[in-house]
């Protein structure tokens, strides 16, 4: 029996609902149309196992066979009919959860059903748990990596990674889809990355997701950021910021125009706080506009704008058109390029309260910063009321951490108290063995007043106006740090990490 065969075809599946496509789809058995006909299609190298399958099926349809390639991606698109129509009809088991990370191991171990297919309620089940958990140990980003023989999920929580547990290379597969799924991405495109974002209702709460996945030698990759609400954005005193730093800050944000910045690298905290300072000056006769990259807090109180570079809307263009909707407090998420840092300093100028952020490492070199982007030193000194320098330091676990002798060495290279009591981290459950418990922000606060607009108009660079600065009292990252670490609150190692050498 010759069947015909089809070359390099892109066909629509026929989806029958009382056919079992399952069972059909793992027998190498498919069922399209071709020029609006119903057919039904099989593997080149799978033809016999294919016609068996149809003759169990008892079903007639004129057969064909496809190029490897063109019947895999039809497949691919029963792949993503089967798991969007499952998804549908079932009622997601969202109260139905895992708590234990040991019982989520046994759960992967034993179910064996698992495999049956993306919108299994097993699957679904995992990948509840999974948000689950990373909401109880309070992760901010959630990391499934696929190797070349098995999966791995790990959890960034206080800023490190850690992992959480190995997955079945075929179950990470399925895990992938499913978050693809709820995502509304392309099941079927396993070749480019994309983004997108999801709601997850977990226990009666409702979470935000970006998703974003990429696809790496072994497979793909997901990467999701656990997205804040407005009534938990914290305030800057539940951030950690010292009462000093806070009341200074506080009252620059009384002014009605001028610029406020926050500089810090990648993963500092500076959208938090930035959202920080909204959440603290909105009120029902203020409008504020943010444009941000990506919308990381949804608040409701505030009006806010995700960049789509892909349409042309920068932060410039987005700006500009900010502008022209009579707002009183504008939000840009980064100054990136000289365009953005001219009409930021524009609006600045011009009677309105900007917030924004800085890749600079510590307060002062934010001036250089923006006067390599080319603004004048003069409208530096008119428009710029502060700029906050922030880090995020891991505090020890109360539970489990042992006090540490120091070198003496260390303690004169940090300019600590020799006679100080030092603390080391050391793991319990408490902590989930790494030593630590939360964050805590520091920074340092450089005010722009006269006598730094002074120096400005001396044409004296950054570094030169540091110095002057902390001979009259400007309290560093570095200082604050020593303060932590002569507190107990948290190990030199962090300290180091974070910034306790940087002066």
């Amino acid at each position: 029996m010759r069947i015909p065969r089809l070359e390099q075809v892109d066909l629509e599946p026929l989806w029958l609902e009382d056919i079992d496509h399952r069972t059909a789809m793992r027998r190498h058995l498919l069922f399209a149309l071709l020029d609006g006909h119903p057919i039904a299609l099989l593997h080149p190298e799978h033809l016999a196992e294919g016609l068996n399958q149809l003759a169990r099926m008892g079903l007639e349809f004129p057969l064909y066979q496809a190029d490897p390639e063109s019947f895999e991606r039809l497949r691919n698109k029963f792949r993503e009919l089967q798991t969007t129509n499952e998804f549908e009809r079932m009622e997601t088991p969202t109260e139905e959860l895992i708590e234990a990370e040991a019982d989520l191991l046994e759960f992967i171990q034993s179910a064996q059903d698992l495999l049956s297919g993306e919108a299994s309620a097993p699957v679904i089940k995992l990948v509840n748990s999974l948000f689950f958990q990373a909401i109880k140990k309070g992760a901010s980003d959630i990391h499934i990596e696929s190797h070349e023989r098995r999966g791995e999920v790990r959890l960034r929580i206080d800023g490190a990674l850690k992992k959480h547990i190995e997955l079945d290379r075929k179950i990470t597969q399925l895990v992938i889809n499913r978050i693809k799924v709820i995502s509304s991405l392309d099941i079927s495109e396993k070749r480019l990355p994309q983004d997108g974002r999801t709601q997850v209702s977990i226990s009666g709460k409702t979470l935000d997701v970006r998703v974003s996945i990429l696809p790496t030698y072994h497979g793909e990759r997901v990467v999701m950021r656990i997205l804040m609400q407005s009534e938990h954005i914290p305030s800057l005193e539940e951030l950690g910021f010292d009462p000093e730093l806070t009341r200074a800050f506080y009252r620059l944000l009384t002014h009605s125009h001028g610029m406020l910045l926050v500089t810090g690298p990648t993963g500092s905290g500076k959208s938090t706080t930035l959202h920080s300072f909204l959440q603290h000056i909105a009120s029902p006769d203020r409008n504020i506009i943010t444009i941000e990259d990506p919308v990381e807090y949804n608040a409701e109180n505030i009006n806010q704008i995700q960049v789509n570079e892909k349409v042309g809307l920068t932060f410039a263009a987005g700006l500009r058109s900010i502008l022209r909707q009579d707002p009183d407090v504008v939000m840009v998420g980064e100054i990136r390029d000289q365009e953005t840092a001219r009409i930021a300093i524009q609006a600045a100028l011009t009677g309105h309260l900007m917030l924004s952020t800085l890749h600079t490492n510590d307060a002062t070199s934010s001036l250089t910063r923006l006067m390599d982007m080319g603004v004048q030193n003069y409208l530096l000194a008119s428009t710029l009321l502060g700029v906050l320098a922030q880090r995020l330091t891991r505090k020890l676990c109360p539970a489990c951490k042992a006090p540490a002798p120091m070198d003496p060495r260390q303690i004169r290279e940090a300019g600590l108290d020799p006679t100080g009591r030092y603390f080391r981290a050391v793991g319990c459950p408490e902590c989930d063995f790494t030593g630590y418990r939360g964050r805590q922000a520091v920074g340092e606060l450089f005010i722009i007043d006269d006598r730094v607009k002074i120096m400005l108009d001396k044409g004296l660079n950054d570094h030169e106006i540091r110095e002057q600065m902390k001979s009259a009292g400007l309290r560093t990252i570095s200082d604050r740090l020593r303060e932590l670490l002569e507190a107990g609150v948290t190990s030199y190692e962090e300290a180091v990490r974070v910034g306790l050498m940087d002066g």
